[in-house]
């Protein structure tokens, strides 16, 4: 068994805070998921200050801009394999995975320290429904998952062309994206459609988040 990652009182502090936010997401908040949460919060600041891996710095800010925009999208993931691109510091991937350890997840991120901290964090969290993939999206050789998801990665156009290999037939493509998403519309390409668009509620920011949902367009039958 691995033994719980320490969480120091500084992150501590931030558990009734996470409750609520967790409550206001419709998360739950079982001890279990704040603890994973908490501890991830608590790797991610001391990898943070070495290897600079985010340039958000305060946890409380952490909590808000990370964690809790990275479960917003909770509600609109539906059953099956998750593939989260350019995961980062594992984000919304690990969050997303500790809402749900019954859920295979697979991070993305060719950035070496990254990756590292990713192997870290997912041992030390036990995170045994997680798998890392320290490759560029687009060279990864890789099989058709039922979700994919990207928090800011590229603009859609690009996109598409990177998570389009991972996406099984009647997969879903979900993007993260801030209020200049209208403009990337203008980029989509005839062969996927925006299926649903949703405002993204994060408990704490004050700044607008959306999620867009786009699938394969129907094929045009041949005449």
């Amino acid at each position: 068994m691995i033994p719980a990652p320490v969480i120091s009182p500084a992150v501590e502090a931030l558990r009734p805070a996470l409750v609520r936010g967790l409550g206001a997401l419709e998360c739950g908040s079982s001890p279990d998921l704040a603890d994973g949460l908490l501890a991830y919060l608590g790797l991610l600041g001391r990898w943070n200050a070495v290897y600079n891996l985010s340039a958000v710095r305060d946890p409380g800010e952490m909590l808000v801009r990370h964690v809790f925009d990275s479960l917003s999208v909770a509600p609109y993931v539906g059953a099956g394999a998750l593939a989260d691109l350019g995961s980062g510091a594992g984000l919304p991937g690990i969050p997303l995975a500790l809402l749900d350890r019954s859920r295979p997840v697979t991070l993305v991120e060719s950035n070496g320290k990254k990756a590292r901290f990713l192997r870290t964090a997912t041992r030390e969290l036990g995170l045994g429904n997680v798998d890392i993939v320290a490759e560029r999206a687009e060279q990864a050789r890789v099989e058709g998952r039922p979700w994919v998801i990207a928090r800011a990665l590229a603009p859609l156009g690009e996109l598409i062309d990177l998570a389009e290999p991972w996406l099984g037939p009647e997969g879903c493509l979900l993007a993260m994206k801030g209020p200049g998403v209208e403009a990337e519309l203008q980029s989509l390409p005839g062969r996927f459609l925006v299926t649903a668009r949703h405002r993204l509620y994060v408990p704490g920011l004050d700044a607008e988040r959306y999620l867009m949902v786009l699938k394969r367009a129907p094929a045009t039958p041949k005449q």
